[in-house]
């Protein structure tokens, strides 16, 4: 466990990431770093074994960024993050990984980054590429959310599209969003970077999924193709939001494994 300094807010407790190393080294005593935020965002990475986790981190070190937001450092520290999304939580995942770059540079190759995470984690993962065009080698996305002023109405949570992006939700109404309201929830996804991304991507979608629907993670698939990105998309018909039936897991973390490698190997 490693802690990182908080610079803009002093009044909120130091990021704190798990670093994984692998055991093998390589001729140069270098590995190539797997940036993983969590999803929720309002949960956290703990030290526990997930087996696509563990595939990666034989070959890769492995950090995983408990941003502010997520639980476990005070109600303070996880409001925060609300009407924040897209901001704090990307300058929180960037710090992390450029602190890991520079304190373990014996053990790291910083021209050798990628990036991978799941539901709020892919929202992560495409905002990191797309405000850091020039930073990461390769990345992926799992059941993303790229877009929430078109998931807003789709999803089975419409309350967390507007308490994330507009900081309140009230239950015992509901409606759709105003013109305003969709212009927040607009400004602050993924989707408005799109045309600055040149990072190599693979997506994973399950079909099934009410979470995140699908066509958050197929909007971005056809947006960075039509922009020249190299894209690969893998689709699961029968999965939804956790990609955790059996086959799927399996499949797509070897998917994924095969795309760092070939970028960052």
């Amino acid at each position: 466990v490693i802690s990182v300094p908080t610079e803009d807010d002093s009044s909120l407790p130091p990021i704190q990431a798990i670093l994984t190393l692998p055991k093998q080294k390589t001729a140069s005593g270098k590995v190539g770093l797997i940036v993983i935020p969590h999803g929720g965002p309002h949960s956290a990475t703990i030290s526990a074994y997930v087996p696509g986790f563990a595939l990666l981190a034989s070959q890769y070190a492995v950090v995983f960024p408990n941003y502010h937001g997520s639980t476990g450092f005070g109600q303070g520290a996880l409001e925060s993050l609300l009407t924040n999304i897209g901001d704090t939580d990307v300058k929180d995942v960037m710090r992390t990984t450029k602190h890991v770059i520079g304190e373990w540079k014996d053990r790291i190759d910083e021209t050798k980054i990628g990036i991978c995470g799941g539901s709020h984690g892919g929202f992560l993962t495409s905002h990191c590429i797309g405000q850091y065009p020039d930073f990461f080698k390769a990345a992926v996305m799992r059941n993303p959310v790229t877009n929430i002023a078109s998931m807003v109405t789709a999803t089975d949570i419409p309350d967390w599209c507007h308490a994330e992006a507009l900081g309140k939700y009230d239950f015992t109404k509901f409606r759709g969003p105003d013109s305003d309201e969709l212009q927040t929830m607009y400004a602050r996804s993924p989707i408005v970077h799109v045309s600055k991304v040149k990072t190599p991507t693979l997506m994973a979608l399950g079909m099934k999924d009410l979470r995140v629907p699908p066509s958050q993670g197929m909007e971005m698939f056809h947006a960075l193709q039509s922009a020249g990105v190299e894209t690969s998309l893998l689709v699961y018909p029968e999965d939804n939001h956790a990609l955790n039936r059996v086959a799927t897991e399996a499949d797509h973390w070897i998917h994924i494994r095969q795309c760092f490698n070939q970028y960052l190997g």
